[in-house]
């Protein structure tokens, strides 16, 4: 499928009622917003990513999706950062209380990435598993129709290889696309992954695809798992949470984390929220928003008596050791996607596989000298 077949991809979407969301480039990044054609994607950009460091940079090939994960991700649409839960009036010396049963869009995502892809199903697991599912989650979620995107071109602070959720997309999908570019022209090889997908698919101007195609396709990809600019140590995450609680490295990352919370604001995963209510001046109105939270903000572990992680040192530890360890336990998977985001936007440029090997290192070193 060429080009033409994009512009096709979000008409017919949109003719059968999707909100299309996908990437575009607004204020000096590549950021996710609503599309009315596929002219507004990111043609000619790509990233360079480091960490506590984001630039847009042009690429004279002309692809659309060869750039890394941007500061957003599907989480701002599925499980959005300000959400009203209900709101209250007095009328004529009576409260009247109103839910907010406000019917959300169907949506369809245009290039999500393949870490993406799996931190959406981790999310389903948290928020519509078990028996507390969130309602507005699952509202947004169901009806919601994805276009993976395979990742041919890996950021510097990207490690989904390391954490087996790409560069390759994973099942959840309703297509996915591999973008190619090159002598042969600019091209996607396209699939369907469900049966809606296949509906929309066979509306699409593609043509089965010769298997050189798929080869070239598949090479690309396999390309991009040899470039990850970032990698975790080689040892089971989960175990080494637990037995580095009392690790001098945290201490370390303590006196550098100015527990900002914008790890957890960036990452695909982290579903933590809070209430805030507020009223007018006149008090006769008043509303409840849930909204984001995070385990960095003093008031998040607070009890009578004061906040139980006081100090930077615990907090950043039970974001860490719940990311890579107990979310086994509560979930039954890693919360981490290696999307590497935490990286990209962390202020003082703290790399989640610096720490983790940091930690590796030093259980090492102790073995080493208890024989």
């Amino acid at each position: 499928m060429g080009t033409d077949g994009l512009t096709v991809l979000i008409d017919v979407l949109r003719a059968r009622g999707f909100t299309v969301i996908g990437p575009t480039v607004r204020d000096g990044a590549i950021v996710l917003q609503e599309l009315e054609s596929a002219a507004q994607l990111p043609y000619g950009w790509g990233v360079e990513l480091e960490a506590g460091r984001y630039r847009l940079l042009p690429r004279p090939d002309g692809a659309a999706f060869a750039n890394a994960a941007g500061p957003q991700s599907w989480k701002t649409f599925l499980h959005p950062a300000r959400v009203r839960q209900w709101k209250a009036e007095r009328v004529g010396g009576e409260l009247v209380v109103e839910a907010d049963d406000t019917v959300p869009p169907r949506y369809a995502f245009i290039g999500v990435r393949s870490c993406d892809l799996r931190a959406i199903s981790v999310q389903d697991r948290v928020l519509t598993g078990g028996a507390h599912a969130d309602p507005v989650y699952r509202g947004r979620r169901s009806g919601a129709f994805l276009v993976a995107v395979e990742c041919t071109e890996p950021g510097g602070t990207c490690f989904c290889v390391s954490m087996g959720t790409g560069p390759a997309a994973g099942p959840g999908y309703d297509l996915v696309l591999t973008e190619l570019t090159g002598e042969e022209g600019h091209r996607f090889w396209i699939r369907d992954g469900s049966p809606e997908g296949a509906e929309i698919l066979a509306e699409l101007p593609a043509e089965p695809a010769p298997e050189a195609v798929g080869d070239a396709a598949t090479r690309a990809v396999a390309s991009a798992a040899d470039r990850m600019g970032r990698t975790m140590p080689e040892t089971d995450l989960h175990r080494l949470m637990a037995e580095t609680l009392d690790a001098p490295r945290w201490d370390d990352v303590a006196s550098r984390c100015l527990t900002c919370g914008n790890c957890t604001m960036v990452c695909p995963t982290c579903f933590c929220t809070t209430t805030e209510d507020v009223t007018d001046l006149t008090g006769d109105h008043a509303e409840r928003w849930r909204v984001w939270d995070n385990c960095f903000d003093l008031d998040f572990s607070y009890l009578p008596g004061g906040p139980v992680r006081a100090s930077s040192h615990s907090r950043y530890r039970q974001w860490l050791t719940h990311k890579l360890g107990t979310w086994h336990d509560q979930f039954g998977s890693s919360g981490c996607v290696g999307c590497g985001r935490c990286i990209v936007w962390c202020p003082v440029a703290i790399d989640i596989t610096e720490e983790a090997a940091a930690l590796h290192d030093w259980t090492r070193r102790a073995e080493g000298e208890a024989r």
